[in-house]
């Protein structure tokens, strides 16, 4: 079996690392920046804290922040018109997984215009060019998107989020700074840590898993353990914001490569019919899905239940591997997720439309254990 393992070309990690960003954009040539973040983070001013590093150094940059939290073919349609209006040649995104996901389709379809349609993309599009180079700072630690093949679009006529996998539109440079993750609020820290936390265990167990990418995600298990509730309870605590920021991204290199399972495969119609935030809903139904999934997966709990501090060392393989399940679960209580999907808003009647989707998810294949659609009915409705 030939495995494949795709990196950013360059990263930079550690706090205040964005002062790295002009050199970076001098390296790849470039000279106009077309800056893609959110309103919410202009006016709490996180954005500024990179666009002051533009400012000093005299680089030319427009903004664009038309931007939904969970992006849509709409977002990327005015992202794309933004970028040639403004004359840009290097996408710098600043913040989570929705401003990351613009800025690739964007640099996507620009540099491969035969994908204009934007839901051509979904799946594994077979592009030919590079994407327009994009930097890309996270403002949260959990969705990878810096150092990922993947994005996530909406399909706004179909209700459906498309996943999008393409090596053409990795960033080329990954600049992991902590000080832009300090305000973010807690529900959103534990939101996106859950997520990452997701990433680590379904990156793991998945049916791509190999020894490259075992070993990335079991250190990211073990550091999201670690630095998730003090980035929660501290969120201006250094060690905290960095372990996480570090842990989030090593966990996306290796998922990148791998590929995801089942829960992610049940989240994205989650967000996509009832824009309910990524990360919950992956915290929601991680703990019932890897109980799904024990059967397949026994040795591998016992070592995630190790990796979170579980001693394991009287236990039976069986009890060590609920002993992961119960330890992730303890962890995402910890944080405050909500503990089912009632609280979200979700009511059987919505059961089937959201199964229909899960069990046509690209992520669902996957998964360790073969699923059906009654299968994923019966988990949606075991947490209602």
């Amino acid at each position: 079996m030939i495995n494949r393992f795709i990196l950013n070309e360059t990263s930079f990690f550690g706090p205040g690392a964005r002062k790295e960003l002009p050199g970076a954009i001098a390296r790849l040539g470039k000279k106009k920046v077309m800056v893609v973040t959110d309103k919410g983070l202009i006016q709490f001013g996180v954005a500024k804290q990179v666009t002051d590093v533009l400012d000093e150094a005299g680089i030319e940059y427009s903004v664009f922040s038309e931007l939904k939290p969970n992006p849509t073919v709409s977002n990327v349609r005015l992202g794309i018109d933004a970028f040639k209006e403004c004359g840009a040649d290097v996408i710098v995104a600043i913040g989570g997984g929705s401003a990351i996901d613009t800025a690739k389709a964007v640099g996507i379809v620009v540099a491969n215009p035969e994908f204009a349609d934007i839901v051509s993309l979904e799946g594994c599009a077979p592009t030919k060019n590079k994407s327009i180079p994009i930097i890309a700072l996270p403002t949260t630690a959990g969705t990878a998107a810096e150092t990922t093949i993947n994005y996530v679009i909406i399909d706004e006529e179909k209700q459906k989020k498309m996943v999008c996998v393409d090596p053409n539109d990795i960033p080329a440079v990954a600049i992991i700074d902590a000080e832009l993750m300090y305000s973010l609020p807690k529900s959103l820290t534990a939101a996106t840590g859950m997520d990452a936390m997701t990433h680590a265990i379904e990156g793991y167990i998945t049916k791509g898993a190999w020894v490259m990418s075992d070993m990335f995600e079991i250190e990211a298990i073990k550091m999201i353990a670690n630095h998730l509730p003090t980035a929660v309870s501290e969120p201006s605590n250094p060690e905290g914001r960095n372990g996480m920021a570090i842990a989030q991204y090593i966990a996306g290199m290796a998922f990148s490569n791998v590929g995801l399972g089942l829960v992610h495969g049940m989240a994205h119609p989650l967000g996509a019919l009832f824009d309910i935030p990524h990360g919950v809903a992956n915290a929601v139904l991680l703990p019932t899905v890897m109980e799904f999934n024990m059967p397949c997966c026994i040795d591998k709990y016992g070592k995630i239940a190790e990796a979170m501090g579980v001693d394991t060392s009287s236990m039976t393989k069986e009890e060590a591997a609920q002993a992961a399940c119960d330890a992730v679960k303890a962890l995402s209580d910890k944080v405050g997720i909500p503990s089912n999907l009632t609280a979200l808003g979700i009511k059987e009647s919505d059961i089937p439309a959201l199964a229909q989707q899960a069990i046509e998810d690209v992520c669902t294949p996957g998964n360790p254990r073969e699923v059906t659609y009654d299968d994923i009915v019966a988990i949606y409705k075991s947490l209602l």
